[in-house]
């Protein structure tokens, strides 16, 4: 279980990013987390897993508080802690293999692998990874030569080789068509499901929130101002979206679209 007790982020600048937010993730949740733009989703996430030192308030994880640790104890907590990236974070010079095997250093040791030696176990599960999300046959090519939604897995297939309790994804289809973003989120969903990985995932599409999730928070300028289930969200009132998003968002549509994305859009 993860729960996020009064967290607080204040950047060195003054701006407020998240503000005392509370709230408790149970194993196997699928959890989204909405809002919009410059709410603290992101901050949120790089809190958890510690890629941002919060200012205040603790996450507690397995009845450990990450925030407090530091150096190797910190380093072994991540390692059970997967995060896929908005922009992919992958090595565009490095092949898929290579940039998929990086989600073993934290229990590699460092100089072979600085020079991509990796064990033959560690080489065995990346092609158990690669088959898994359907990438095998791009293992060889160089990751700028793959489309988003396949990079995207790539991201995916890294944080598996972590063997992940709990998946972090900020914004993992932002930059991907309908069709991709419904794949990617998928697999994200088969994983919660077959394999009971924990999964906490940023999103701006409502369609896509009302689509894969099991629970829902809404952030508004740091503040944690909405907390409901997939029920919840389906049938979510204007004064609950306008909490959320505020009196000047409108919700849009594209129908033309089969499994369309329900956007929300500042006026």
């Amino acid at each position: 279980m993860l729960e996020i007790r009064n967290l607080t982020k204040i950047y060195e600048d003054g701006t407020l990013a998240v503000d005392d937010v509370s709230f408790t993730v149970p194993d196997g949740e699928f959890l989204v987390v909405i809002g919009l733009s410059g709410s603290g989703k992101s901050t949120l996430l790089r809190c958890i897993n510690r890629l941002i030192d919060p200012t205040e308030g603790e996450i507690i994880w397995n009845g450990i508080d990450l925030a407090k640790l530091e150096g190797d104890e910190l380093r072994h907590a991540r390692r059970k802690i997967g995060m896929v990236f908005q922009h992919f974070n992958l090595v565009d010079r490095s092949s898929v293999l290579t940039n998929i095997l990086t989600g073993r250093l934290g229990y590699s040791k460092t100089w072979p692998t600085m020079l991509h030696r990796f064990p033959i176990e560690d080489r065995e599960k990346a092609w158990q990874t690669l088959e898994r999300l359907g990438i095998e046959d791009q293992a060889h090519k160089l990751a700028r030569e793959l489309s988003g939604g396949q990079q995207q897995r790539v991201g995916i297939a890294r944080a598996l080789m972590q063997d992940p309790e709990l998946m972090l994804a900020d914004e993992p289809v932002a930059s991907l068509d309908p069709v991709l973003a419904h794949s990617i989120l998928q697999h994200l969903e088969d994983l919660n499901q077959e394999d009971g990985l924990t999964i906490i995932c940023s999103l701006h599409y409502l369609d896509l929130v009302q689509r894969y999730s099991t629970s829902v928070i809404g952030l508004k300028a740091g503040k944690l101002v909405y907390q409901g289930s997939k029920k919840d969200i389906r049938n979510m009132t204007d004064d609950e979206f306008k909490t959320i998003y505020g009196e000047e968002a409108i919700r849009i549509s594209d129908t033309s679209l089969e499994g369309s994305l329900g956007e929300v859009v500042e006026q």
